[in-house]
Order: C-alpha cells, then sequence, then structure tokens
C-alpha cells in the first residue's frame, strides 16, 4: 500500500522553490539566440521546466528517453558538473540532428545546486517525431 502522493510528469516542475536554498538559476539560448532566465529547483527535470516557461523544447517522448527532441547544447564550464550520460541517451543523441560534443537530452538533466548558473542552448532545429505541426503543452 502506498501512502505517499504520486505525481505526474512534470507536476514536480510546476511547484516553486520552498526556499532560496532550493533555487536553481538556469539561462536557457533559443534557437534564434535569445537568452531566458528561468528560476528552477533542486529536482526539477529540465525538459519539463521548459515547458513550465514556454521553452520551444519539445520532448515529443515526454521524458521516457525514446527520442531527441529535447536536445540541448550545455555550457562547457557545466559538463563536468552532469552526470555522465547512459548508453541509452548516447545513442539518441547519436542520432540528433546537429550534434556537438556538449549535447545532451535535457530530459535527462536533473537540477543540483551545483548546477546553478548552468546554461543550456536549444539546436537550430530537432528531428520532429509529430508530422503535423502538433507540439505537446505541459501536463
Amino acid at each position: 500500500m502506498h501512502t505517499s502522493k504520486s505525481l505526474l510528469h512534470g507536476e514536480y516542475e510546476m511547484s516553486e522553490p520552498k526556499s532560496e536554498a532550493d533555487v536553481v538559476n538556469i539561462t536557457f539560448v533559443d534557437k534564434t539566440g535569445k537568452i531566458i532566465p528561468v528560476r528552477g529547483k533542486i529536482g526539477d527535470n529540465v525538459l519539463y521546466l521548459a515547458h513550465k516557461y514556454g521553452i520551444e523544447m519539445e520532448g515529443a517522448c515526454e521524458a521516457s528517453l525514446a527520442c531527441t527532441t529535447c536536445h540541448v547544447y550545455v555550457h562547457p564550464d557545466y559538463m563536468n558538473k552532469l552526470p555522465e550520460a547512459q548508453e541509452q541517451e548516447e545513442d539518441l543523441l547519436d542520432l540528433a540532428p546537429f550534434l556537438k560534443e556538449n549535447s545532451r537530452l535535457g530530459c535527462q538533466i536533473i537540477l543540483t545546486k551545483e548546477l546553478d548558473g548552468i546554461v543550456l542552448e536549444l539546436p537550430k532545429a530537432t528531428r520532429n517525431f509529430y508530422v503535423d505541426g502538433h507540439t505537446p503543452t505541459a501536463h
């Protein structure tokens, strides 16, 4: 029997930080070069945080690690602060257009205090799994 409340994908990211100690500042750079600073919190998934702030990061597979539409470039100063990409993420990244050495999938980046100040740049395009122009919305 479970007594704890279960959370839906992205629901945690929709809540605000409980204290300033939990805040993790992130800067997104969209595909036009627009700089978008956001306040996340420890434990946030970057994909769902982007959805919260209306940043154009698709996430077609909803963080199930089955696509590359949340592809981002991580600022070099922060690459060593992230856990190494697992084999499944590496395999998917091999399919991503405009792959770079600092490419990661946003759905695999979970915020820690050590990532405060991270800059994530969106590539000019991603391989879009939706052919009808549909863009998923936050849950």
